[in-house]
């Protein structure tokens, strides 16, 4: 079933709404997610060799290759109603969401001190109370910054999520997306302002009512100095830590309860029980382990079916496929250089100040979490208006989706450079050249490098609606591997779908191993501040 989409201003807040329960609902279950394959890759023994490269292989895929399994599984669920498809819109954004956390959390959780690890050994904490007390806490900083770009990479991808062609069927769902992509089609200026208006307020509101009081609160679990943020007067009269008791409350009395089963299970007696869920080659709670075989089964059957597609696609759709891969990988890189242009001297040139950061860094913010697909009608017919085509266009427009992150790591990066070798530098009177060469470029060159893999993957996952898309009720298109997946999704042709995400992750992965893994190495070894 589909949902009729009314241009009509006073839809808005209704649509409103809608979009903002969809990116609400895909974060809780991003966070779920995060929190059990994280913990699972971090603490269960010989995890990280497989859940490592499949989670490698997974955020390398874009939403768009989710969306057949999803909507086609989920619609014939539920035939007579919009359930299955709402719940199929969740899912693609939560795609667009949970890798980036899960990485976070899985590299806060092997950071955690090895003192402190000693210490809840020390206390004889069971499995629960070290990951409540020692590694939620430990890993709330970086998987809360890291939620508010997750969120970003969700909105990126609403129009997708709530408004997509699937062969013959045309799917739409209530929300700014839908609202936003009719509106395009039809050329509606005054409607398309309209959105993006409300759009931008309820990026403002989720920011102030949100994003910036859990960052303040966030503060508690770091020993760095860092201004204090000012939180909403509503959020000061709240006692949010007696609700956050309550509400978490059942959940803690279940994982105790398991945590003595399991503890009984240990005892003198009862080894039968224990080898359920304690091993020789596998440590940690049984659930992990036994979810990590269902995943398994669950990830050969669908490696199968996937052969199956790919057994139908010719030779001469390979040759084409990986013309349009390597085109759309040169458009990639053109546009994390062109980012990396304008964003590290500018993400340099904000970090060396606290007080610009503490100005620019919430502005920055709202920008990155703006969708950017929503202005790609505009940018499009100002590049039209001078002469210039999607072939050239689409990589200014996957800039538009990717300069942020390269910017606000550089602004972290410089943040960490210590004060006194600014000083040294000075003193040294190095030139403007010696003080980037010797200086900023090594310092700020780890989360520099994290910029880039984070920009090279959004530029992938952003081909797919810059190098195809709806513009004044015309289709524009280029020769590109993401303008072949979106027009194999909306044709129905699966097996060529099923090829070029294929294509897509192979690349991405690779480049990944071969040179992004080479360059981390040289950045851990030679340029961390922390050796």
């Amino acid at each position: 079933m589909t949902s009729d989409i009314h241009l009509e201003p006073r839809y808005l807040p209704l649509y409103a709404l809608y979009s903002l329960s969809r990116g609400v609902g895909a974060y809780g279950l991003s966070l779920v997610f995060t929190l059990f394959y994280g913990y699972a890759m971090a603490r269960v023994a010989g995890a990280e060799r497989i859940l490592g490269p499949l989670l490698d292989i997974l955020q390398s895929i874009p939403v768009l290759g989710f969306l057949p399994g999803f909507v086609l599984g989920l619609v014939h669920l539920f035939p007579n109603s919009n359930f299955g498809l709402e719940l199929a819109s969740v899912l693609m954004i939560f795609t667009g969401q949970v890798w980036n956390m899960t990485f976070s959390f899985q590299a806060s959780l092997k950071a955690v001190p090895a003192e402190l690890v000693a210490v809840a050994h020390l206390a004889r904490m069971s499995w629960w109370e070290r990951f409540w007390r020692l590694d939620l806490a430990f890993a709330a900083t970086g998987l809360l910054w890291n939620s508010m770009m997750s969120m970003a990479g969700g909105w990126f991808f609403l129009m997708v999520s709530e408004a997509f062609v699937l062969g013959e069927h045309d799917y739409r769902l209530p929300g700014l997306g839908s609202y936003m992509s009719l509106a395009i089609e039809q050329g509606d200026g005054r409607a398309q302002a309209m959105g993006l208006f409300t759009m931008l307020v309820m990026i403002v509101a989720v920011d102030q009512g949100v994003w910036r009081p859990l960052v303040a609160w966030s503060h508690k679990f770091t020993e760095e100095e860092s201004p204090r943020l000012a939180v909403p007067w509503l959020w000061r009269q709240v006692n949010w830590h007696r609700l956050w008791t309550r509400a978490t409350a059942p959940v803690s009395a279940l994982c105790h309860r398991v945590t003595a089963i399991m503890e009984f299970s240990d005892r003198p007696g009862n080894h039968r029980w224990s080898r359920l869920w304690t091993g020789t080659h596998w440590s940690g709670p049984w659930i992990f382990r036994g979810s990590l075989v269902l995943g398994g089964i669950a990830t050969l059957f669908a490696t199968f079916h996937y052969l199956t597609l790919l057994h139908r696609v010719t030779l001469t759709e390979w040759v084409q496929l990986l013309q349009s891969t390597g085109i759309t990988f040169l458009r990639v890189i053109s546009a994390v250089a062109l980012g990396s242009l304008w964003a590290i001297p500018a993400g340099v040139a904000i970090g060396q100040s606290p007080k610009a950061t503490r100005l620019l860094q919430p502005l920055i913010q709202l920008a990155a979490s703006f969708p950017a697909p929503m202005i790609f009608p505009l940018v499009v017919a100002a590049l039209m208006s001078l002469g210039v085509g999607l072939g050239m266009g689409s990589i200014a427009l996957m800039v538009l989706g990717t300069q942020w992150y390269i910017l606000f790591n550089v602004i972290a990066g410089t943040g960490r450079i210590p004060r006194n070798l600014w000083e040294v530098s000075r003193l040294a009177a190095f030139t403007p050249w010696q003080r980037w060469r010797r200086l900023i470029l090594p310092g700020i060159f780890p989360s520099l490098l994290t910029g880039w893999i984070t920009a090279l993957g959004g530029a992938w996952n952003a081909s797919i609606v810059a190098e195809y898309l709806k513009h004044q009720g015309q289709t524009l298109q280029t020769l590109g591997l993401g303008a072949a997946i979106s027009r194999a999704t909306e044709r129905g042709e699966f097996h060529l779908l099923a090829a070029g995400i294929g294509l897509m992750a192979v690349t991405v992965v690779c480049f990944n191993r071969m040179v992004w893994r080479r360059l981390e190495r040289l950045a851990r070894s030679k340029y961390s501040m922390e050796s």
